[in-house]
């Protein structure tokens, strides 16, 4: 079983600020991931600043998303 997220928040260096269903708050760094395929189109900051949650995780408005559980597992407890 996995957390949904609730909130995102987009910030400077392609970061997220999470709130998961919990209550619990992390942010998670996509830099490591925009070099690999359609991740690289997050390097433009108005499509990262795109993004939104949708059902229980994130999406970007190029229609990328990630899946809740390595948001979980790879963000950092705020």
């Amino acid at each position: 079983m996995y957390l949904a997220v609730i909130n995102v928040l987009a910030l400077d260096n392609y970061k997220l600020l999470l709130t998961f269903e919990n209550g619990e708050k992390k942010i998670f760094d996509v830099s490591p991931y925009l070099e690999i395929g359609k991740f690289s189109e997050l390097k433009n900051s108005e499509i990262f600043r795109s993004v939104r949650v949708h059902f229980d995780s994130v999406e970007w408005s190029n229609r990328l998303d990630l899946d809740p559980e390595l948001l979980y597992a790879k963000g950092i407890r705020v």
